[in-house]
């Protein structure tokens, strides 16, 4: 575990889907439910995730800007073409339905709890709409202050230009915040490039960490931080 630097931050902004919703089981559950429709195909929901996850990242670089639900939907509609399945509306709706009803991991709402009573403000980044991320967020015991996603900002990570959004609409500098997020290729990216302090939380899921760059702390669990924010004095 590396050392945090720098001084206290005002914000803590966090990534969403990974970080403190249980992405991978509920893609996994939305994509069984999916498949199951169709017969039960002989595909591994596994490799349909895998095709799906290509589209949507190269459809979210891809002008012009397009809403996380016709991403999701289009990402989905064509993996299955790539599988030899027929994609139709009512798998997309399962999609995006399982994504805003995902829930977050154990240990989140009390550890967001305990931020929040250690003073600092609390907003989530997140590549998706607002009414996909408000199912999210209802579960999260009203912690979150403010929410910043890709349909406001009009941008995707790891663009920096959804980061430049939500630190000018929360009225803080990157010196002031520590984002704190479970994607490398995403927002660990975004923290080499533009220099912000980073958490990474690896959850174990097997995503690595980039190659050129080092986040300010590792930790396996969200309820680590507030202990170490404890002990460099950040909180009573």
């Amino acid at each position: 575990m590396t050392m945090m630097q720098g001084p206290r931050p005002e914000w803590l902004t966090f990534d969403c889907y990974g970080t403190l919703v249980q992405w991978d089981e509920g893609l996994l559950a939305a994509v069984e439910k999916i498949l199951a429709r169709h017969g039960g195909p002989d595909i591994d929901p596994g490799t349909l995730i895998r095709v799906y996850d290509r589209y949507e990242h190269e459809l979210e670089q891809t002008p012009p800007h397009r809403s996380f639900r016709d991403v999701a939907g289009t990402g989905l509609r064509l993996a299955m073409e790539e599988l030899g399945l027929s994609c139709e509306p009512s798998d997309m709706e399962i999609l995006t339905f399982g994504i805003s009803a995902m829930p977050p991991f154990p240990e989140v709402v009390d550890s967001l709890g305990k931020l929040k009573q250690g003073g600092f403000k609390l907003c989530i980044i997140s590549n998706t709409d607002d009414d996909i991320i408000e199912g999210n967020v209802a579960q999260m015991g009203g912690h979150i202050d403010r929410v910043i996603s890709a349909q406001q900002a009009r941008a995707y990570k790891p663009s920096r230009k959804i980061f430049e959004y939500a630190h000018k609409a929360i009225g803080a500098t990157k010196d002031d915040i520590v984002h704190i997020c479970a994607s490398p290729h995403l927002d660990l990216a975004a923290a080499r490039d533009m220099g912000f302090r980073c958490i990474w939380v690896n959850r174990g899921s097997g995503r690595k960490p980039l190659d050129d760059y080092v986040p300010d702390m590792e930790v396996r669990t969200l309820d680590r931080i507030p202990e170490y924010f404890r002990s460099i004095g950040w909180m009573a």
